[in-house]
Formats: structure tokens, C-alpha cells, sequence
């Protein structure tokens, strides 16, 4: 390289440098407080309050305001005037973890901002709780979580009095997980092995939770269970029948024998007579 070459070169890489430095001196300073780890009983209850705060330190251009985001949404009714801005959580349950900021304006500058963690142990807020299939068919199973980080998600089996990961040498069953939701799918259900009890785990560094869901595999006749119902209901009632049109009493039915008008009494047999002698005497 030709010496005045390198020697602009070198000019040139010190004069990137002091403005590289010049730019860090010339950024906001922001003090934030230090990341919160929420314990709780469950997902309905509650830790003690808690308080973040942010503090707009050093700054070379006009600020503006500040406001509160959480997982890269805005905050409605965080927008302030001070430097010093702070966000209270009265009652922190788990679906309050996640990841906070608070974002400073400035008149000709960008925004700048500082992050603070708020962390908790994952708790199963929803789940399938019992899924009722034909064989043949397919099923879903689902399990969607709170809490902070996002949870790694896997799925068991209860097998033979133990729980086991799910077995996919068949290539029946696929997992899909999106942060703190998870999706089970199986596809041409068996009967025999496919029913029974599921579970799906949240576990992250906090801590973890387990829900469990129940699978019903029914046999391809079962949509023709309510007709042969009905058809054995039917044949039921002809057999009653039957069987009581055989038992009648004799007495019940008229005997061939009998003559089929009334019978007449002697007292007209006797009135018949007399008339008769009455007319011979005559």
C-alpha cells in the first residue's frame, strides 16, 4: 500500500472512532431498576406490590415526555412529563411478568429507552380439558400459559402407570408452540392406543406447571348406536305383544259351541204351551 494511502486510512479510521465516541457521550442516560421476580400461589393470586422505575439521568437535546410499554406494546395512561417516571403493579398476578420499558422522547432526537424483566413461574391459564373422537378422525389438544420468560413446552403420555414423552414413531402426532401457547395434534386416531390421559408442561427459570387432558376414542358404530337403540326398543315391544296375545285367558275368547244369540227362558217356552192348549180346546 502506497504510504500516503495507508496513512489516510488511518486518518480516517481515528476520526470514525472519536465520533463513535463523541455519539456515546452525546446518548441519554437512563437508570432502570434492577429485573423482579414475582412469587405467587397460583394464577389468581397475587405477590406483593411492586414498583419499576426509570430515571432520565444525562440527556444533550430537549426532552419531551416518557411513557411505559410492555412486550412492545404501549401502556395507555403512562405518557409523563418528568425525567423520573415510574409504573406500579398494585396486585402483580403472572400474566403481569413480561418485558417492560420505559421510552423517553426528545424534541430532535430518537427515543431511548431502558428494559426491565419481570419474571414468574408459568401457570396453565386455559386447556383442553377432554376431547371425544371417532377413530379414524383427528384430535387437537391445547395448553395456553402465563408468566415470563416464555416456557419450553413439551407433551406426555400416562402409560402403564407412569408418564412417557410422546412416542412419534408413527408420524401421527405433531407439537406446534408459539411462546406461552402449545398445540397437540394426532391424526388417524386408534383406538387402541390413542385414548387416554395427556399432559402438556410450561417449565421456565422460574419454575414450571403441568395441566392434563383426557382423550375419548370411540369405534366407527358409534353414530349408529341411537338407531339400534331404537330398532332394539321396537323389536322389545312386538315381543310384549306377542307374548300377551298368547296368554290371553280362555274365557276371553267365544266358544264356537255356544249358540251365538240369548238363550230363551222357560217361562217364554211355558207361555208358548198354554196358547197352544188354548186354541186346541177352542
Amino acid at each position: 500500500m502506497h504510504p500516503d494511502a495507508a496513512m489516510l486510512a488511518a486518518v480516517l479510521v481515528g476520526n470514525l472512532l472519536l465520533l463513535q465516541r463523541a455519539s456515546a457521550q452525546n446518548e441519554p442516560r437512563i437508570d432502570a431498576s434492577d429485573q423482579v421476580v414475582l412469587v405467587h400461589e397460583g394464577s389468581h393470586s397475587t405477590a406483593s406490590p411492586v414498583t419499576l422505575q426509570c430515571n432520565l439521568t444525562t440527556t444533550h437535546n430537549t426532552h419531551t415526555g416518557s411513557f411505559w410499554m410492555k412486550n412492545q406494546q404501549e401502556i395507555p395512561g403512562t405518557r409523563r412529563d418528568p425525567k423520573n417516571t415510574e409504573y406500579r403493579l398494585n396486585k402483580p398476578r403472572a400474566d403481569d411478568a413480561g418485558e417492560y420499558m420505559c421510552v423517553y422522547t426528545f424534541d430532535k432526537a430518537p427515543n431511548a429507552n431502558a428494559s426491565i424483566e419481570v419474571k414468574a413461574a408459568p401457570e396453565i391459564i386455559s386447556h383442553k380439558r377432554s376431547e371425544n373422537k371417532n377413530e379414524g378422525e383427528s384430535a387437537k389438544l391445547y395448553c395456553k400459559s402465563v408468566g415470563y420468560p416464555h416456557p419450553i413446552w413439551t407433551w406426555r403420555k400416562h402409560r402403564n402407570g407412569g408418564w412417557s414423552e410422546i412416542d412419534n414413531s408413527t408420524g401421527r402426532f405433531s407439537i406446534i408452540n408459539n411462546e406461552n401457547y402449545t398445540e397437540l395434534y394426532i391424526i388417524n386416531l386408534d383406538i387402541s392406543t390413542d385414548p387416554g390421559e395427556y399432559e402438556c408442561n410450561a417449565t421456565n427459570v422460574i419454575g414450571n406447571k403441568t395441566a392434563k387432558s383426557i382423550l375419548r376414542v370411540r369405534s366407527h358404530l358409534a353414530p349408529l348406536w341411537p338407531l339400534l337403540g331404537v330398532l332394539a326398543e321396537i323389536f322389545i315391544l312386538v315381543v310384549i305383544i306377542v307374548v300377551y296375545e298368547k296368554r290371553k285367558k280362555p274365557d276371553e275368547v267365544p266358544d264356537d259351541d255356544e249358540p251365538a244369540g240369548p238363550m230363551k227362558t222357560n217361562s217364554t217356552n211355558n207361555h208358548k204351551d198354554k196358547n197352544l192348549r188354548q186354541r186346541n180346546t177352542n
